[in-house]
């Protein structure tokens, strides 16, 4: 398949997923006021896609000047609260991610305007030509100091896998005993100063014409090991098509996944098993996650 026709593909599936709760029109004239305040006249709005945890989220477009991403969250919550980490993550990034222009808290909403980029999401699949661009961005975050941010081990310190015992469509096809013991491991073995995102997948890389890759979607920054991102990215490999052992070469070849031992690897694995079955993933991911960790046991019998 053409790399044309796997961006138009890829394009189409991706506008389908239009989720945001308020339509530019919608907001509360306080918060449409400050965005002018801040952007001056706009011309156009198109809803943006796939932004699950935002009350609003719109490209606006400004006659003669670069259009601007705008992205809402009405309400205390943990959505502000991933959107308010998305902005302060910002001066970390450089170039790598998209830079923020104005952040406000205005009554119970907070807004923030990013630069907005031209870019689609990034194709993961075995033989994909967009690989290269996703190893070399994924090398970048892994290079960033973030001793400052909250650790993913202290994030992780609450086991999944004892909860997810009595499950009875869980028990049967899975040794639930080991994996709980690898996940108690895994806080430990996690631990480093190096940026994380958390969060990687095909729709948080935006390639360009130019071949790069921006990374978006920084709601979830940790401090952490180097090979933590990539290993997040190996059950995305998987789970678009690559066997475990190849996804695994792919990051041991092209990223920082080569500097965890195998018992960091198995950990990490059963713990994002864990969280994905017990409440962040759609069943088919949680299910490639699990699929994984298996996998991952067997290695270590």
């Amino acid at each position: 398949m053409s790399r044309v026709r796997q961006r138009r593909q890829r394009k189409h599936r991706h506008e389908r997923k239009v989720t945001p709760l308020y339509d530019w029109k919608e907001l509360p004239a306080a918060v449409r006021d400050v965005v002018h305040d801040h952007l001056g006249p706009i011309s156009e709005t198109v809803p943006a896609a796939a932004m699950r945890s935002s009350s609003v989220a719109v490209t606006l477009r400004r006659d003669g000047r670069p259009s601007v991403f705008l992205k809402g969250v009405r309400g205390v919550s943990a959505a502000m609260r991933w959107l308010r980490n998305e902005a302060e993550i910002a001066p970390l990034l450089g170039g790598l991610a998209p830079e923020v222009l104005f952040q406000q808290d205005v009554g119970d909403w907070l807004v923030v305007g990013f630069a907005h980029v031209d870019g689609q999401p990034a194709a993961l699949g075995p033989e994909s030509p967009d690989l290269p661009a996703v190893a070399t961005a994924v090398n970048r975050i892994g290079a960033i100091e973030a001793p400052h941010l909250r650790s993913l081990a202290d994030r992780w310190k609450t086991p999944w896998w004892p909860r997810l015992a009595a499950r009875a469509e869980l028990s049967g096809a899975l040794d639930v005993r080991r994996l709980a013991s690898w996940e108690e491991k895994a806080p430990e073995l996690l631990t480093g100063s190096c940026l994380l995102h958390t969060d990687l997948h095909a729709d948080q890389f935006l390639l360009g014409d130019d071949g790069g890759a921006c990374v978006v979607d920084w709601g979830w920054p940790a401090s952490g090991a180097p090979w933590v991102d990539p290993a997040f990215l190996v059950i995305r490999l998987v789970a678009a098509g690559h066997r475990p052992a190849d996804a695994e070469a792919w990051a041991r070849a092209h990223t920082r996944w080569a500097s965890a031992s195998p018992d960091s690897v198995t950990a990490f694995a059963a713990c994002v098993a864990g969280l994905w079955t017990g409440k962040a993933a759609t069943e088919s991911l949680a299910r490639t996650a699990r699929d994984y960790a298996s996998w991952r046991l067997a290695l270590t019998a």
